[in-house]
């Protein structure tokens, strides 16, 4: 069993739809970033960073309850402990790992930017707007160029994809047109047909 710590964000969906591909029993423990629970004591004995997600698997790597925090690093986790969707050697597990570090480090920041200046700044601030708004379709561009040729992100369906469609997923947020990105909207489709990652796109329910 595993308690996951999540609210209805990016970050927190791509460990969902893991758990949802993977078939585990969870049980949702919801973090309104929104009213601060991410805050509270109890929260950060879990996670001092008080960010969402978190996990605790309660057959952890020595028996018992283990803890982890950051998304990359649980999907890393879950991914190698049940031995799916990140291979085990060769050079397509660097590949995947390539992509996960890509999503890490670009699309996940920079599309936040974006989502925090366009809808929640309380005032424009057309520079940062036009900086991260042009790097946001940049990115989309370097996942459009890679997709034409690959129908997932690394090989077969991986934990880069499980942590790439999330951040997608908000492209109205990004005010990008997914037919200005033909590849990209393709794999999206797609990824986004897996009734797991349907399933854990709703998690919580709550919100």
């Amino acid at each position: 069993m595993i308690d996951l710590y999540t609210w209805s964000t990016p970050n927190g969906r791509k460990v969902s739809i893991m758990l949802e591909e993977l078939g585990l029993e969870y049980t949702t423990h919801a973090i309104n970033i929104g009213k601060g629970d991410q805050h509270t004591d109890e929260f950060v004995k879990i996670n001092p960073n008080s960010k969402i997600p978190a996990i605790i698997d309660h057959e952890g790597p020595a028996g018992g309850p283990f803890s982890l925090f950051e998304s990359g690093a649980i999907l890393f986790y879950l991914a190698e402990k049940h031995g799916r969707f990140f291979p085990a050697e060769g050079g397509l597990r660097y590949e995947t790992m390539q992509w996960l570090m890509f999503q890490m480090g670009g699309p996940g920041p920079m599309f936040g930017q974006v989502h925090h200046f366009l809808r929640s700044a309380p005032e424009p601030v057309p520079y940062a707007i036009e900086r991260y708004s042009k790097e946001t379709r940049r990115l989309y561009g370097v996942l459009n160029g890679h997709l034409e040729a690959n129908e997932y992100l690394a090989g077969d369906y991986s934990i880069a994809d499980i942590a790439t469609y999330p951040w997608v997923a908000r492209f109205e947020w990004h005010k990008v047109d997914l037919g200005d990105f033909p590849n990209v909207k393709r794999w999206f489709d797609l990824i986004g047909a897996r009734g797991a990652v349907q399933r854990g796109m709703k998690v919580p329910s709550s919100n």
